[in-house]
């Protein structure tokens, strides 16, 4: 006996390839569904104001673990530096702080939006939400406190400069001069940290202020592509053949406590 199906099922069978249509698209376009990457990292909350000074030792820093930067990309480096980062937030402002076991440091970027990534720089990309989005901030600072700082989206060549009244407005400070023409080739150390105020992030991104609970998207980065000895690490793990930190498929997540 031939069978039909009836309405019901009809609707059924419509409704499910629907669903999986509706995934395969969200797989394909928003790099947040097509990766899970176990990354992770709980940012604590402080009530007062932290001073902006490059002290990694200060007290506000001292209960709070440290992000590891452990994979590189590309083939292995013959200088890999140890990079470690903390982060924390109160009501106005997210800051970072950054430690640097390092050498063959330089820096001679002179103006910020200018090609930082050449120095020896960290940098922090990141999504301000967990919704899926396309959109997603770049901040690239070299060990002078020298930054390029964009917003733009994911796979598109236009990029939005964050204007230099609301660079003005973050707080920076760093262990080295703000120039290092000559490179150094010894060991050294260097500190970086800067506090990023949410109300110039409003600027570009419909943001809400972080509560407990929230989720960002980031990573976190070093590369020093114009020394003697370049390298490209990550948090992270950025599976692609070749350095490319804009990937944001590849993020971890930022859980706000």
């Amino acid at each position: 006996m031939k069978q039909t199906l009836s309405q019901y099922q009809f609707t059924i069978l419509l409704y499910s390839y629907r669903v999986v249509l509706l995934l395969a698209i969200l797989m394909s376009v928003h790099p947040v569904f097509s990766q899970d990457n176990s990354a992770r990292y709980v940012v604590r909350q402080v009530k007062t104001p932290v001073e902006v000074d490059a002290n990694w030792n200060k007290p506000v820093w001292q209960d709070i673990e440290p992000i590891a930067l452990e994979y590189y990309m590309g083939d292995k480096p013959q200088h890999i530096p140890r990079v470690q980062a903390k982060l924390t937030y109160d009501e106005q402002n997210l800051y970072v702080i950054w430690k640097v076991d390092d050498q063959y440091v330089r820096a001679v970027a002179e103006n910020h939006q200018g090609p930082v990534f050449r120095d020896s720089c960290v940098e922090f990309f990141f999504i301000p939400d967990n919704l899926g989005g396309l959109e997603y901030f770049n901040l690239e600072m070299n060990c002078g406190g020298t930054m390029l700082f964009h917003h733009q989206e994911y796979q598109n060549p236009k990029k939005i400069n964050i204007t230099e009244e609301d660079i003005s407005q973050m707080k920076v400070a760093h262990s080295l001069p703000r120039l290092i023409p000559e490179e150094i080739k010894e060991k050294t150390t260097w500190y970086l940290e800067y506090a990023i105020p949410f109300k110039i992030l409003k600027n570009y991104y419909q943001l809400e202020t972080p509560q407990s609970g929230a989720m960002w998207r980031a990573n976190f980065y070093k590369c020093a592509d114009r020394t003697s000895h370049p390298h490209w690490l990550t948090w992270a793990l950025v599976d692609n053949p070749k350095p490319n930190f804009h990937l944001p498929q590849f993020f971890g997540s930022l859980v706000f406590e």
